[in-house]
């Protein structure tokens, strides 16, 4: 089962590497991995999916937190959450198949961001599914090449999280949850 967790970090050098090296030393697959600053400068906020059954994927929120400048891990895979990914694709286009796919991507709701003169660039936003369908239907036109940013989640609601940027918070936050964060 694919695993959506958040994971909210100090803004300092190296703790990227801290969180993929935890990753690879546990042998769990990273699917996706997006990190990004949040509304407190000297706070980062990364969104990791991973591949992991129940019991797995308590272990990797309890290993998280043994990191030094995690402050706060939430799994939201099963919470009432928006989940959006973003891509660009290029597409072969002709002059005979431009409006085709001009069409198709007004279906989807994407945007062009580049025209050549013999290709298209297209940018959505939207669900993993939706990209992945709007990618099928341009594939007989050819797709020349393809970038995706990864997810990005955020809770539904007002709910938030509260972090507070300095680590000493980290033992009132994980007091209301049923993991154990001991080192």
């Amino acid at each position: 089962m694919m695993n959506t967790f958040v994971v909210y970090v100090e803004n300092k050098p190296g703790v990227l590497t801290r969180v993929a090296s935890l990753f690879r030393r546990r042998a769990f697959n990273i699917d996706s991995l997006t990190v990004g600053r949040t509304e407190k400068p000297e706070v980062s906020r990364m969104t990791i999916t991973a591949d992991a059954d129940r019991d797995q994927a308590r272990r990797i929120e309890a290993n998280l937190y043994k990191l030094v400048n995690v402050l706060l891990v939430e799994n939201i895979t099963n919470e009432p959450a928006i989940v959006r990914d973003l891509a660009m694709i290029k597409v072969a286009a002709t002059h005979e198949a431009r409006s085709h796919v001009l069409e198709l991507a007004s279906v989807f709701r994407a945007r062009v961001v580049d025209v050549a003169p013999d290709s298209l660039t297209i940018e959505i936003t939207g669900a993993e599914d939706k990209i992945d369908g709007l990618l099928e239907v341009l594939r007989p036109y050819g797709v020349l090449e393809m970038v995706r940013t990864g997810i990005v989640a955020m809770r539904r609601g007002s709910k938030s999280p509260g972090i507070a940027a300095t680590p000493g918070t980290l033992a009132q936050i994980a007091a209301d949850d049923d993991v154990s964060y001991s080192v």
